[in-house]
């Protein structure tokens, strides 16, 4: 008979979003047997403003049984199709990346490759203008897809802008009622095994002991478990993504909420806005080497649509990675495990991530090495992954306005990265690599909105003989239309999920 190798005690060191989401799927999953463990103290701040997501929030909600239109209402939310970059490539200019494909496959050469012919021919259609989520943003409107494959309406797909604070709050409401235990208090020490290194127990201020057999190191920044005590080490990535703090602030509402996410480079790094029912969240991400805390707070709000609604949170961070996310009987998951800068809004996807592979991966007592070296192997390559996207936007600009996009536009950059930017120029194709969490609509988004535009198109093309200038008007023009016959994005929150008091 085998020996009883089962997990029995959780205990979560951390609340916030990390905490929380992983105590939300902990406990929807682990529904016998098991005693879970959230600790986490009132008098310790979250960041909170991880406030953009991507579309795999809707899975994970899905997976925990949230209905959608409640969970919304609750958070303040609002929806999202993507993210406008402005003044990134150039000053004066701005693309879109859209949750969604740019149109409808209709051949084996992709669409832009025809864009750009059309494009050498005369036509002075933008490659934003052939997206479904664009069309529908730039006109203020919201539907949730079509199921027709057939209809343009089927060729996109959303997110949500939410209250970060309210999120964790939702699921932890949602935890509670599943079992989780919440304990208030302040880790003073840790235990660990004086021959494994394991961690056995923590010690709160107030003297009280918990003990567990898995922890999950959702401390944030400071790394509680993973870094103070098993010393996992960090690999920094400043050096590709100079931008090292940022200043947050909220502001009120002053019209509708648009259905997308806006980035708008500034001098020294990047200004997010980020529409909600109740409020706009307000941030700018930037580089302390060429520019003050005060400076950047000042330009925030010079910048506000509306008065301010709170005082700065000011944030310091060092972009990169543990260089174990699994050691030992500890997982290091959200700001624990590294950071990333919210400029394509993976902060909360990195917790999902992080709690899929936990639950893909889960152990037994005997903490088998096999489960952490995977779990560590593919958080890398996620990581890495994600970082060639974010460090894409800054090595493509043409800006020499300020040091730092000069500093950007010169900088090497991972020969991971290198390769897929030379692809694309040659020939216009887009290589993938594995655990790449964005997709080939995303990258064609970025190369294209910030100037990288192929020497030739696929050299498929002109085997081809089809002239598609034709069918891509037809294709702008049933968008536009479609765009036209949707709710405004505020309508279609009275109608499904207006929060209460707003």
């Amino acid at each position: 008979m085998m020996d009883d190798r089962q997990i029995k005690s959780i205990v979560i060191v951390g609340g916030g979003s990390a905490g929380w989401m992983t105590a939300a799927a902990l406990s929807n999953t682990l529904r016998h047997n098991c005693c879970i463990t959230l600790i986490e103290s009132d008098a310790i701040g979250t960041v909170g403003v991880g406030e953009a997501t991507i579309p795999p929030i809707r899975t994970f909600n899905e997976m925990l049984g949230i209905d959608e239109r409640e969970f919304v209402k609750e958070t303040m939310g609002s929806f999202k199709l993507g993210i406008q970059f402005v003044d990134w490539g150039a000053l004066g200019n701005s693309y879109f990346h859209p949750f969604g494909p740019h149109g409808r496959p209709f051949d084996i050469v992709g669409l832009h490759h025809y864009w750009l012919k059309a494009c050498e021919a005369g036509d002075s259609s933008a490659f934003d203008d052939h997206s479904m989520a664009w069309a529908m943003a730039k006109a203020g409107r919201f539907s949730r897809p079509g199921q027709d494959p057939r209809n343009v309406l089927s060729t996109f797909d959303y997110a949500y802008h939410f209250d970060a604070g309210l999120y964790a709050r939702y699921l932890r409401n949602y935890s509670e009622k599943r079992g989780v235990t919440r304990v208030e208090g302040q880790i003073a020490s840790v235990a660990q095994n004086s021959e494994s290194g394991f961690v056995e127990s923590v010690t709160l201020q107030d003297g009280s002991i918990i003990d567990g057999e898995l922890f999950i190191d959702c401390s944030g920044f400071r790394g509680l478990l993973i870094e103070g005590a098993l010393s996992a080490g960090y690999e920094d990535w400043s050096h590709w993504l100079p931008c090292d703090r940022a200043v947050a602030m909220p502001c009120a509402k002053v019209r509708d909420p648009e259905p997308y996410t806006r980035s708008t480079a500034r001098a020294a790094g990047w200004q997010w806005r980020i529409p909600l029912q109740h409020r706009t969240g307000n941030g700018y991400v930037y580089c302390s080497k060429f520019l003050s805390d005060d400076e950047a707070e000042a330009t925030l709000r010079e910048t506000l649509d509306g008065a301010p609604l709170a005082k700065p949170n000011k944030l310091r961070f060092v972009t990169g990675r543990r260089k174990k996310f699994w050691d030992k009987n500890v997982i290091a998951i959200g700001l624990s495990s590294g950071f990333m800068e919210p400029l394509e809004s993976t902060s909360l996807h990195l917790i999902q991530a992080g709690i899929s592979k936990l639950l893909a991966l889960f152990p037994d007592r005997s903490f088998s090495p096999l489960l952490a070296d995977e779990y560590n192997h593919i958080a890398v390559a996620e990581f890495e992954r994600i970082r060639d996207f974010l460090i894409l936007h800054y090595k493509l600009t043409t800006r020499t306005d300020s040091a730092l996009w000069r500093y950007c536009a010169h900088m090497e950059i991972p020969d991971t990265l290198q390769f897929k930017i030379d692809h694309f120029r040659e020939y216009g194709r887009h290589i993938a690599r594995d655990m790449d969490l964005f997709g080939q609509p995303s990258w064609l988004a970025v190369h294209i909105g910030q100037g990288n535009i192929p020497k030739s198109v696929d050299p498929l093309f002109d085997f081809r003989g089809i002239d598609g200038r034709e069918w891509l008007g037809k294709l702008r023009a049933a968008m536009t239309m479609e765009a036209s016959r949707q709710p405004s994005h505020q309508q279609f929150i009275d109608q499904n999920c207006k929060a209460n008091g707003v």
